[in-house]
């Protein structure tokens, strides 16, 4: 924690208090009736700036006195980012009796309040889950392939994943992220993510890349398709979905109201398969997010394209589902067999999404 007054910083004027006296007063000195959620690394606070604007203000339980620069550093880093599907840093502060972050608000909580949370018995349509998770895919793809410096999250969950009032994704939560090059060049002495989703490879070797982003973006996947938490009673959702896989059918994994909404079982099948695909061991044999939200786009039905001007895809309509033209020419490579092996039909796969047009 910073020593003296505190150190404040606006990176967006109305979109945060104006001091720390402020953020004081605005939470009569971050009284309890204020929290909206709590964590072993934060706890999260509500409140309404003097011009109505709702923001979040996260406190820090981490001192980070060890290196207090740094952390500045990569503060003032994260402001500059800004993407329709991540949440934005507004402003910060670092002061004796704690670091504070500033964002904006998010009405609809995040993905996991929705899929195992308090709000979880009103249950997410296919087509709400569909654009949850390319809104999140698309915000990944910016930080690992257009973000300057690009960046790799490092702690991708349905926690992170919160949702306006519109139910559009943004990604959160950027308090482990770090610059794709350094995280290259670099083997950490600590495994910083959430169990269930840490990818494999980086926990045994404590190398990081953008695809340990993706290996956990398709743990969130097949959150969605099958509303359960990524470990369950201990149970491991990655196992539990490929044993019943073994000689099943999709409809032995997918939720039923997810189901029983999808007017496109095709759409349901593919997700499942990408899903699988992302959370490959060998991240080499992974997708890139970019890929991942691509595909993602070609399966959105075109009205909610429409409603959702955040959510774009690259391709004219008449040429936008590549998916299913690459089916036609080659429709064993995507059926899901059961005479095929996990790794065969992923494989298979694979080659079907990186098609280009």
């Amino acid at each position: 924690m910073s020593q003296g007054p505190p150190r404040f910083v606006i990176l967006n004027l109305g979109m945060a208090p104006q001091s720390h006296d402020e953020m004081m007063r605005l939470t009569e000195n971050l009284s309890d009736k204020y929290v909206i959620g709590r964590g072993g690394s934060s706890t999260v606070y509500r409140c309404s700036l003097k011009n109505g604007h709702p923001i979040a203000i996260k406190r820090l339980h981490n001192t980070f006195a060890q290196n207090v620069h740094e952390f500045e550093t990569e503060l003032k880093t994260l402001g500059t980012i800004k993407h329709r599907n991540l949440v934005t840093l507004r402003g910060y502060s670092m002061s004796s009796i704690g670091n504070f972050l500033f964002y904006d608000y998010m009405e609809n909580g995040s993905l996991y309040d929705h899929l195992h949370g308090h709000v979880s018995k009103i249950k997410l349509d296919w087509n709400t889950r569909l654009k949850i998770a390319t809104g999140a895919a698309q915000g990944l793809a910016y930080l690992h392939r257009d973000c300057r410096p690009q960046v790799v999250h490092r702690d991708i969950k349905a926690c992170n994943i919160l949702l306006d009032e519109n139910m559009v994704a943004h990604v959160a939560d950027f308090g482990i992220a770090k610059n794709i090059q350094a995280a290259r060049t670099h083997t950490s002495t600590h495994v910083l993510g959430t169990i269930g989703y840490i990818d494999p490879e980086y926990a045994q070797t404590s190398r990081l890349n953008e695809k340990s982003d993706v290996y956990s973006f398709g743990i969130v996947l097949l959150e969605l398709l099958t509303s359960r938490m990524a470990v369950d009673d201990e149970v491991n959702l990655l196992d539990w979905v490929m044993s019943k896989l073994l000689g099943k059918t999709m409809q032995d994994v997918v939720d039923p109201h997810a189901r029983a909404t999808c007017q496109n079982l095709n759409a349901l099948e593919k997700t499942l398969k990408l899903a699988l695909l992302c959370s490959k061991l060998n991240p080499s044999h992974r997708p890139s997010m970019y890929d991942v939200s691509q595909v993602l786009l070609s399966l959105l039905p075109v009205q909610i394209e429409e409603e959702s001007p955040t959510l774009k895809s690259p391709f004219p309509a008449n040429q936008r589902r590549y998916i299913d033209m690459y089916d036609t020419k080659h429709k064993e490579a995507i059926s899901l067999s059961k005479s095929s092996s996990g790794d065969t039909l992923l494989h298979q796969f694979k080659e079907a999404i990186s098609r280009k047009l």
